[in-house]
């Protein structure tokens, strides 16, 4: 078998689809839900269920150390589903939470595990706007606390590569958007691709992950990772 990952998030709508795909590669994989019902799902795609809570910061600790990941891959977020209007007040305040709260002590985890590399998911919608191409180092918005907290934390973590993946507004299976909604759009399957790809090439740094035509360029992804999003019908 490959490198051991240990997947936050495995049982969100980009986990669900890249546990398979880090099972096939060849790596073992522990992926973590706070649900115990969603273990069997888990087991069914190839991965050892882990069930903890990301703001339990010593039980975090300890799943970690137990399992001893090469690689951990931050794919937590809580957000309601479909991005629903009437919800989205109180959980752009509980996905902060877990952008900072929760990063840290997963990040804490990984160092005291002796993990070397962690992969994390962000935003392409954060950027300040911009009269140009929109590209990674096009600065972020002064309000955009959480994603900062978030990318310094798995960037610049002695001991530990990070990378940083902005993802587009996602849309297909299990996203509650069937179609893109905007400008700065990613197809579930291309972001779980993406992360893949990027476990699999020794890559640090900031990648945008977004769909070809949009306001945010994906020409570092395209030119390092070798990544493309696909043609889909209609497009």
């Amino acid at each position: 078998m490959g490198e051991t990952i240990f997947l936050a998030g495995a049982t969100g709508a980009i986990g669900r689809k890249l546990v398979p795909l880090l099972v096939e590669a060849g790596f073992t994989v522990y992926g973590s839900t706070r649900k115990p019902e969603r273990g069997e799902s888990l087991k069914q795609a190839g991965a050892t269920p882990v069930v903890v809570d990301v703001f339990d910061g010593e039980a975090l600790k300890d799943a970690l150390i137990r399992t001893k990941p090469s690689i951990v891959i931050h794919q937590l977020t809580d957000l309601p589903f479909g991005l629903d209007p009437a919800q989205m007040e109180e959980g752009r305040a509980r996905n902060a939470r877990i952008r900072e709260i929760g990063t840290k002590n997963l990040v804490d985890a990984a160092v005291a595990a002796g993990a070397e590399r962690m992969i994390s998911q962000s935003i392409a919608w954060a950027y300040q706007t911009s009269s140009g191409e929109v590209t990674e180092e096009t600065p972020l918005q002064e309000g955009a606390t959480a994603i900062r907290t978030l990318e310094g934390l798995t960037l610049n973590t002695g001991g530990i590569a990070g990378t940083v993946l902005r993802y587009g507004l996602l849309y297909g299976p299990d996203t509650g958007c069937d179609a893109p909604s905007g400008s700065i759009s990613l197809h579930v399957d291309d972001a779980a691709r993406a992360a893949l790809m990027v476990v699999k090439t020794p890559v640090v740094g900031i990648f945008n992950i977004v769909d070809d035509g949009g306001s945010v360029s994906n020409a570092r992804a395209k030119s390092i990772l070798g990544w493309q999003p696909t043609k889909r019908a209609g497009e």
